[in-house]
């Protein structure tokens, strides 16, 4: 298979890369389309915008490897691997959900691909993290845990306690910070003193880096030595993702905390336009096979929210299982 430039990677990689962001957009606007009829309820965030990060970190890693991320989840979720269809039943509070429907959008969870969920509870997930990386060292596994955050949860102190302990004790995970530049509606030059999360990690002693977050392939590339550090001697990484969404904070915030026209200014570097760009200059894709391709994600879009709303709801007994205690 011919090479080329980017990321020196072969072209069934590359053109995978873009469609795996092209069906992670398509499904996040189906549930926002879902969401508006009242067929989801509860909360949702959608990952329209952030979509490089997760595609670009997770193609890197080994079905052995491990995941966990905030309550903005899905992409990470279809990015490891997960059935669209299971992914938009989760949403849909269905028994064929990735977490029988009991999870929703805050806290997909799929044991069987290492995906350790989704966690409403910011910053609430980096222990848990450092935890899993322990756990490894423990075992004397080679394996890693990548940790996807928002930047809100860089000025709580489980961020500081995870990072020194990461640090202190070798352990195989690399920090994610997906800095969308609000923590809910609150830019972060009213949030953090320090205008730069990456360098937070000085104080650990921990190798850090800020990366273009709307660039599949410098995410790609990045992640891709933080886990070889990890992996070969437990060094752990904090990379900061400079990223965007385009929505609000979740479907129930008007975003008025910005302007149209910056928003707007933003949507230029749509990470999947940008990596469009990027393979017809290479010649990677022609004009057609990209009609085909968003044609193809659509479908899945589509079929996905079929199956869930087809999908009976749970019957009323099931709220006894998968519990801890009982009578």
């Amino acid at each position: 298979m011919e090479k080329h430039l980017l990321a020196d990677l072969e072209k069934n990689e590359l053109v995978d890369l873009y469609f795996q962001m092209l069906v992670i957009r398509r499904l996040e606007e189906k549930a926002a389309e879902m969401y508006s009829l009242g067929k989801i309820g509860g909360f949702l965030h959608l990952y329209i915008g952030q979509e490089a990060v997760a595609v670009g970190a997770i193609s890197v890693l080994r079905p052995d490897d491990y995941i966990i991320a905030s309550y903005r989840d899905h992409g990470h979720a279809i990015a490891r691997g997960c059935d669209p269809k299971a992914v938009m039943a989760e949403l849909f509070g269905k028994p064929t959900g990735v977490s029988k429907g009991k999870g929703g959008s805050m806290h997909m969870f799929d044991a069987r691909r290492n995906f350790m969920g989704g966690h409403a509870i910011v910053g609430g997930h980096l222990p848990v993290a450092a935890g899993i990386g322990y756990g490894i060292r423990y075992k004397k596994g080679d394996q890693v845990i990548l940790c996807f955050f928002g930047e809100g949860a860089s000025n709580i102190g489980a961020f500081h306690e995870s990072l020194n302990v990461a640090a202190l004790w070798k352990l195989p995970v690399v920090f994610i910070c997906e800095n969308n530049k609000y923590g809910m509606g609150t830019p972060l030059s009213r949030a953090s003193a320090s205008r730069t999360i990456a360098e937070k990690a000085c104080a650990y002693d921990m190798p850090y880096e800020q990366v273009d977050g709307m660039d599949v392939i410098t995410v790609r590339e990045n992640v891709e030595e933080a886990v070889k550090r990890a992996r070969q001697d437990g060094t752990p990484t904090l990379l900061e993702a400079l990223t965007y969404r385009f929505r609000g904070h979740s479907m129930s915030d008007p975003a008025r905390y910005r302007t149209r026209q910056e928003v707007e200014e933003q949507r230029e570097r749509d990470p999947i336009l940008l990596y469009r760009q990027k393979l017809e200059a290479e010649g990677v894709l022609e004009g057609s096979e990209i009609k085909e391709l968003d044609a193809k994600a659509k479908r899945i879009a589509q079929e996905a929210a079929e199956f869930a709303e087809n999908t009976p709801d749970p019957p009323l007994e099931s709220l006894f299982e998968d519990v801890y205690a009982s009578e």
